[in-house]
């Protein structure tokens, strides 16, 4: 059955707010399409806090800072971090976690609460630009979260247009690479026939408010599921033979650009050819169990320092040349505490104490000898009045820069 914009409003506003659709679905057809020519940035981090050793939010803002990475993904909308992030210029996606799901689909009033307590109470000082509405619904184990998603969904982005910020802040969702049937070659990409009836009315919605498609979208996974049949220099960026679609007669040298034209794939025939794919999630792990392949130090470093370079020109993919990748890769930190195979623990780009994991050419914080093992904030320390000279900050790229601290 196919949906109007009607059908995504809460039933108590079905009579009343004729005005406020059509407002709505104007303001969506003239809003500007992205393309390469006019995306501003390409690459963001995903900032996991599932672990007991991690710095303070105040001194990831600063480690954020000296790596120049502008855009964030976090998986709640915790108040400590989002206080430390104000007046940082830091771009954050907020996330609105699973257990949240069904108590937000049930009334528009609980999902006002919710955004006036954890986005609006922050706005604009902290730069929130996006609310993900759960994480990797469809495709899961749990069916009363897909039956709450889109509901969900709806309640969100009715309350961030009544208080005026659904310009500001978008309303996604990412999804993992169960909701699809099968992805190779990309141009036989499907959404599985059990996801379909629950996919599409989100992909109308997400359409009708102009949001992209959010695919968590790992080389690494697939490749430690079927090492005996992957090359493991075409999951890395590495010069390989690559492979060649015969349907649409193109050439992928590397899985990564594979994962997102065969969600394209699957966007367009289920009729959403022209929403935007970001990656909302990707990275490689540095350490795994022993039935884990590939997840080593140097296939991590190899895999981000080409991922990095690659999405740094731009450009876009064989299927869509015109659209510039976007991604967000996973983690900042590596995660002590998450539970699962010893991969989980180990994505991050930076240690706790502000180096980093390997060199993709990133500026790591370094702490002298005399600070402490938790990194302490320069916007803390300089509002204090001891700044004299602060860490040592070191360029993996180019110059090493001195900022040393001493204490009084």
């Amino acid at each position: 059955m196919e949906c109007t914009f009607f059908d995504y409003l809460p039933p108590s506003h079905m009579g009343s707010s004729l005005f406020f659709c059509l407002f709505l679905i104007l303001s969506v057809i003239c809003s500007p399409v992205s393309a390469s020519h006019s995306v501003t940035w390409t690459y963001g981090v995903n900032y996991g806090r599932i672990a007991n050793n991690l710095p303070a939010p105040e001194s990831v803002v600063t480690l954020l800072k000296a790596a120049k990475i502008n855009h964030i993904r976090i998986y709640d909308a915790d108040h400590d971090v989002l206080q430390a992030f104000k007046g940082s210029g830091i771009e954050i996606i907020i996330g609105l976690p699973n257990g949240f799901l069904t108590e937000m689909s049930m009334g528009e009033d609980r999902a006002m609460n919710w955004v006036k307590e954890n986005v609006q109470a922050f706005l604009p000082g902290t730069r929130i630009r996006g609310i993900a509405v759960g994480n990797e619904i469809l495709g899961g184990t749990t069916m009363e979260l897909w039956e709450a998603l889109l509901p969900a969904a709806k309640n969100v982005y009715v309350a961030l247009y009544r208080l005026g910020l659904h310009r500001t802040v978008q309303v996604s969702s990412p999804h993992s690479e169960a909701v699809f049937a099968n992805s190779f070659p990309p141009s036989a990409c499907i959404f599985r026939p059990d996801v379909a009836p629950f996919m599409k009315p989100l992909l109308e919605f997400f359409s009708q408010i102009g949001s992209p498609f959010y695919i968590n979208a790992y080389p690494f996974l697939a490749y430690k599921n079927d090492p005996q049949h992957i090359d493991i220099n075409y999951a890395l960026f590495k010069d390989n033979p690559g492979i060649y679609d015969a349907k649409t007669k193109l050439h992928y040298d590397n899985m990564f650009e594979a994962q997102v034209d065969a969600a394209y794939t699957a966007l367009d025939k289920a009729g959403f050819g022209k929403m935007e794919v970001i990656v909302s999630e990707t990275g490689w792990a540095s350490s795994g169990d022993p039935d884990e392949a590939g997840a080593t130090v140097k296939n991590a470093k190899t895999y981000n320092k080409n991922l990095r370079k690659r999405l740094a020109k731009k450009k876009g993919t064989p299927l869509r040349p015109h659209m510039a990748v976007r991604a967000y890769i996973f983690a900042l930190f590596n995660e002590n505490s998450k539970p699962g195979p010893t991969s989980e623990r180990n994505f991050g780009l930076f240690k706790p104490d502000g180096s980093i994991a390997y060199d993709i050419g990133f500026t790591g914080l370094v702490p002298s000898a005399a600070a402490s093992s938790s990194l302490l904030s320069f916007k803390d320390i300089a509002a204090q009045g001891w700044l004299r000279s602060s860490y040592l900050l070191v360029s993996t790229a180019s110059a090493v820069v001195l900022l040393q601290y001493i204490g009084l």
